[in-house]
């Protein structure tokens, strides 16, 4: 059952991705303009053979489906702007740096999501379940760009504690982890909160604390993985935004990882470029919802129960 359910959960990913890839193929090419826009002061055989060259001289279907070939085996094409690169170098070159800083932001936004969103449900209608409430809704409130500047302001040039910008020591990743982690924590810690309450309102839950069981540990053993399911559910593309990089923090931050190379493709018009970061952000983003998916039937075994049943 479970081969049959991967076999059709992968069918659905690729037919995904491939209305990605065209969607985003013909968009690109309904926009006015091209790569080479501002380069008019070339004499125009020098522009000729740069559409000759990169293939925009011919029809719009052969351009389509030479572009489909080259994903299938993998090659995302050369970039127009940066001669002598490819896309997937530029991949294989930012994708770790923007992993690396989105594994550090989820391994901190998970954790403390879930542990403040539990400890104010815990506490709930206490002052420290409005504390953690309003704390979570400052975080959601404020753009992720300004606590950057911020956390750039108190700890870099106001207590010279961590450096401003660039990439390089564990030191430099600390400021962008915070400022990427602030929203998904508190969205998490609200989720959390908010499917705990519930859940500790159930009569397994009552007739638990009926035996003398402590608060704490029912929620935790009993309560939690029950409430943890609309977590999994926002975890999905969240993981996905963030372990292929945030434009804005990348930016601000001077890192070089993939938002960096996607903000400069769109500004540069390079076709190449665009087509193949989206499709690999709606890949990382499908593998990871894919993932969830299974996480689902571990979390809750009656989602499986009710799949085997009606199959």
């Amino acid at each position: 059952m479970m081969i049959r359910f991967l076999f059709k959960k992968g069918l659905i990913l690729l037919f995904s991705l491939w209305i990605v890839a065209t969607g985003t193929f013909f968009l690109m090419h309904a926009i006015p303009g091209d790569p080479f826009i501002g380069e008019r002061h070339l004499p125009q055989e020098v522009l000729d053979s740069l559409y000759a060259h990169y293939g925009l001289d011919q029809p719009l279907y052969v351009q389509y489906f030479k572009y489909l070939n080259g994903l299938l085996h993998g090659d995302l094409g050369p970039s127009i702007v940066y001669e002598g690169r490819s896309v997937n170098h530029f991949i294989a070159e930012g994708f770790p740096i923007s992993a690396r800083l989105g594994v550090q932001a989820l391994s901190l936004a998970i954790p403390c999501g879930i542990l403040l969103g539990t400890f104010a449900a815990l506490k709930r209608g206490r002052w420290q379940d409005h504390a953690a409430m309003t704390l979570s809704t400052v975080s959601v409130s404020v753009p992720s760009f300004v606590l950057a500047t911020l956390f750039q302001y108190i700890f870099c040039l106001k207590l010279h504690l961590l450096p401003v910008a660039r990439w390089g020591s564990f030191e430099h990743t600390i400021l962008p982890t915070l400022a990427l982690a602030a929203l998904p924590t508190a969205f998490i810690a609200r989720l959390t909160r908010s499917n705990m309450v519930e859940v500790l309102g159930q009569d397994y839950i009552q007739t638990a604390l009926a035996k003398g069981l402590p608060l704490f540990r029912v929620a935790l053993c009993h309560g939690l993985r029950n409430a943890l399911l609309p977590v999994l559910t926002y975890l999905g593309p969240v993981s996905a935004s963030i372990l292929t990089g945030s434009f804005i923090i990348e930016k601000i931050f001077a890192i070089p990882g993939l938002g960096a190379w996607m903000i400069h493709s769109v500004s540069g018009r390079d076709y190449p470029m665009i087509l193949g970061l989206t499709v690999f952000f709606s890949a990382v983003l499908m593998i990871i919802v894919f993932l969830v998916d299974i996480l689902y039937t571990l979390v809750d075994p009656r989602i499986q129960l009710r799949r085997v049943r009606y199959a």
